[in-house]
């Protein structure tokens, strides 16, 4: 069975009107897999470790 190709996150549009539920499933639907996807010619996929550290937590590293 072959791979269907990635979504360019670029194409996806959002209504910013919807709940943040709805706005959470609509993205989700349009670009399929959200660690692996494409912007551009970049292919993107984000792995996240076992063990350590929250993005949360990275994230208030990186703004203290």
């Amino acid at each position: 069975m072959p791979e269907k190709p990635l979504v360019d996150i670029r194409t996806v549009v959002v209504e910013p009107d919807l709940p943040k539920s709805k706005k959470i499933l609509e993205y989700v639907r349009q670009i399929g897999d959200p660690y692996h996807y494409k912007c551009g010619k970049f292919t993107v996929t984000a792995r996240f470790p076992e063990v350590g550290p929250s993005l949360e937590e990275c994230l208030q590293g990186i703004m203290s």
